[in-house]
């Protein structure tokens, strides 16, 4: 199970016609030196918006660490407010900018997706990254999203489906802009995923992910041959090994739990949970791969990435060059526990508590080594997530699980019954249903026709499921001929002409997927999966308050470009951010 969820994370821009006369008069070179400029325009525009109107813009920032919490959902964030340390995620709520109604727009919302947003400032629909996994269109074939078969890890078994590189990823990021600039700049990811390091690293970063049999981090052949000395002297010390039999325990009393769910409810599964939790099985004498893998659901291995951060800035000199660099760190940890037992539970409320002291020593450090006034740091989300449906339906609300093999085995017999023998559903794709091509062409005549019946009628019975809020099929994704029809308009930002399905639906509020061993899960258009933190701190570029605004994590990137004196990537569709002005 634990593998399977690892698998299962602008205004200013030039017109194109503008872009294309100029490459004709004046060829790349002068193209470049206007995404340059507009870059600088838009770090003046936002040092104004910091600094106040008479002052002079800000320098770049010295470093730009984004720090992603894999399944924070915006409401733990503020539930639990007065439980904060001073410094962690209260440097960002009293002394940073902060967002209170910030939101993916798109629907599917997974890790993988977003993790490819973050700094690209482009949704599925343009990053082709439509989830962790799918199916080829065409053969039905399984596709990772950060799969490539040609790269392998660095020291370590790689299977086929591994995360290794972001061939799927079809947009640049921040971090490409930045060192297609400034080619001394460094981009470094770091995560407990593969896909958390690899997407936001984009196409010219360098990725490091935790590898769950060795509790070590590895890179992959995509970027390097081999690891720095840095990384072997890290891995060589054996971290992980110290939280073998060590508990996870509560940081507060007893009552202060008393908001979150209690620990050992039935519908954990027959696995149960509850605080202390030790690491590792009672019969292991020594520290192996179930261990190291179980550590991703403790507040241990988000702690191992913070220490592998720390000894990134320092191998790779981070923030002391002469040009910006780029830290992107995901803590996995927060997902694998939402998942097990859901971010309404003790577990959960606790484990926020965790990140929160721990996120406050990185700020100790930071300061320490790069310097207070030198670094900008943002906090989002991947995704946000759902309460169980468990507890929703003990509140009153319509709340189940769909059982997804199934509901395609319906889709399946309902097609046969009206268009002949023959397995139609090659399966689900992302959060599609994927329609047979091959069959499609032996039955001869006008396939066109026959694939939009097909469509059609695979959306009738997708909607005769009472956990179906909505389906919507390919030719309406290509005319658009639905827009503004309910949760169409996100669900066809997620959605990918040459990657995704034939049938996209989502499922209605607190309703999820049935799956073994999972109690809560994400990827709807409902705002407890889309409203994450957004949340920045930077004194020099940043002024602090709060924004009720709607704004979109898209908007993320093209912030931080206006920040370091760069275009935004060129597939982003977000805009900048309306940070507070002193």
């Amino acid at each position: 199970m634990m593998k399977r969820l690892h698998r299962f994370k602008t205004s200013f821009k030039l017109p194109p016609a503008l872009y294309v006369a100029m490459n004709v008069e004046m060829g790349v070179a002068m193209n470049v030196a206007m995404n340059v400029a507009f870059g600088v325009v838009l770090a003046g525009a936002l040092s104004a918006c910091a600094s106040g109107p008479s002052s002079a813009p800000a320098a770049k920032p010295k470093l730009v660490v984004l720090l992603v919490i894999d399944g924070l959902p915006q409401r733990q964030v503020l539930d639990y407010r007065d439980q904060l340390a001073p410094d962690g995620f209260a440097r960002f709520l009293d002394r940073g900018a902060w967002f209170a109604n910030g939101h993916y727009g798109y629907s599917f919302t997974v890790t993988g997706a977003g993790h490819a947003t973050l700094l690209s400032g482009a949704y599925p629909d343009r990053t082709g990254i439509i989830g962790n996994d799918w199916r080829d269109p065409a053969t039905g074939e399984p596709e990772y999203c950060a799969g490539d078969t040609s790269a392998t890890y660095i020291g370590h078994k790689t299977q086929p489906l591994d995360g290794t590189s972001p061939k799927n990823l079809r947009a640049e990021t921040v971090g490409d802009v930045l060192k297609r600039l400034n080619p001394k700049s460094k981009v470094i990811a770091i995560s407990g995923k593969d896909r958390g390091a690899i997407l936001p690293a984009g196409k010219t970063g360098t990725a490091y992910m935790y590898m769950g049999a060795t509790g070590q981090f590895a890179s992959s052949t995509f970027y390097m041959k081999e690891h720095p000395t840095w990384v072997n002297t890290f891995n060589t010390a054996k971290p992980a090994d110290r939280y073998f039999k060590k508990s996870w325990t509560a940081l507060l009393p007893e009552a202060a739990y008393a908001r979150s769910i209690p620990d050992q409810q039935t519908w954990f599964g027959p696995r149960g949970g509850g605080l202390p939790m030790v690491m590792g099985v009672a019969a292991d004498e020594a520290p192996g791969p179930g261990y190291y893998s179980g550590l991703l659901v403790s507040p241990f291995a988000d702690a191992l990435t913070l220490e592998f951060a720390r000894a990134a800035i320092a191998g790779e000199g981070l923030g002391q060059g002469d040009t910006p660099d780029i830290l992107s760190v995901s803590l996995s940890g927060h997902d694998y526990v939402n998942h097990r037992f859901s971010a309404e539970s003790r577990l959960s409320h606790d484990h926020f508590l965790h990140l929160d002291r721990m996120i406050q020593s990185f700020f100790t450090d930071l300061d320490a080594t790069v310097g207070k006034d030198k670094y900008v740091a943002v906090l989002s989300a991947d995704h946000g997530f759902m309460p169980a449906p468990e507890h929703t339906a003990s509140l009153g609300q319509a709340s189940g699980r769909v059982n997804l093999g199934q509901l395609m085995g319906t889709v399946n017999q309902a097609l046969e019954a009206r268009f002949g023998a023959g397995k139609w559903v090659l399966g689900n794709s992302a959060s599609a249903v994927l329609i047979d091509k091959k069959l499609i062409a032996q039955k001869g005549g006008d396939s066109a026709a026959l694939a939009n019946a097909l469509a059609e009628e695979t959306r009738t019975v997708l909607l005769a499921n009472p956990g179906i809020a909505a389906a919507y099929t390919r030719r309406e994704f290509e005319t658009n001929s639905r827009a503004g029809a309910a949760f169409f308009d996100p669900m066809r930002k997620s959605w990918h002409p040459q990657v995704s399905g034939d049938v996209q639906y989502v499922f209605k509020a607190n309703w999820m997927v049935a799956v073994p061993g999972l109690t809560a899960t994400h990827g709807s258009p409902h705002p407890y999966d889309t409203n994450v933190p957004m949340l920045w701190y930077g004194p020099r570029w940043i002024a602090p308050g709060r924004v009720d605004t709607r704004v979109e994590v898209a908007d993320i990137a093209p912030t931080l470009s206006g920040i370091l004196g760069v275009a935004a990537p060129s597939s982003s569709v977000g805009k900048v951010l309306p940070l507070p002005t002193r």
